[in-house]
């Protein structure tokens, strides 16, 4: 199996914490979270691009598949993944806010990126 996803996770992180400072980032879903803004990363499939498999047997391509949730009580910055993501070769599946009706102040955006993988670069397909 092709394993990107440390690599991926490191590549967010490392810009959140850049662009701000004392965010909260876990690497697995994280119902409720301590503090905002958090952002929760996790790779949420793996799987063999079949026709990218030659005759070794190895795996020579995967098309994996990130969902990434935001929680913040912020105005600006929201959408900073999704740049990140698509500077990285990430294709979009879907980029939904979930309504809050415990806390209105808190934003919730649940965003799952796609891409095909070589375990050095990133495809879109």
């Amino acid at each position: 199996m092709i394993d990107c996803e440390n690599e991926v996770y490191t590549r967010i992180v490392r810009m959140l914490r850049e662009e701000f400072p004392g965010i909260n980032v876990a690497g697995e879903y994280t119902k409720t979270p301590s503090s905002f803004p958090h952002v929760s990363i996790t790779q949420s499939d793996n799987s063999t691009i079949a026709d990218k498999q030659d005759t070794s047997g190895k795996e020579a391509m995967s098309l994996v598949m990130f969902e990434i949730n935001v929680y913040s009580n912020k105005s600006e910055g929201k959408k900073a993944i999704d740049e990140k993501m698509f500077s990285m070769n990430f294709r979009r599946l879907a980029f939904t806010p979930v309504p809050n009706l415990e806390d209105a102040t808190i934003y919730r955006i649940i965003a799952r990126y796609s891409a095909a993988t070589d375990g050095e670069n990133f495809y879109r397909r």
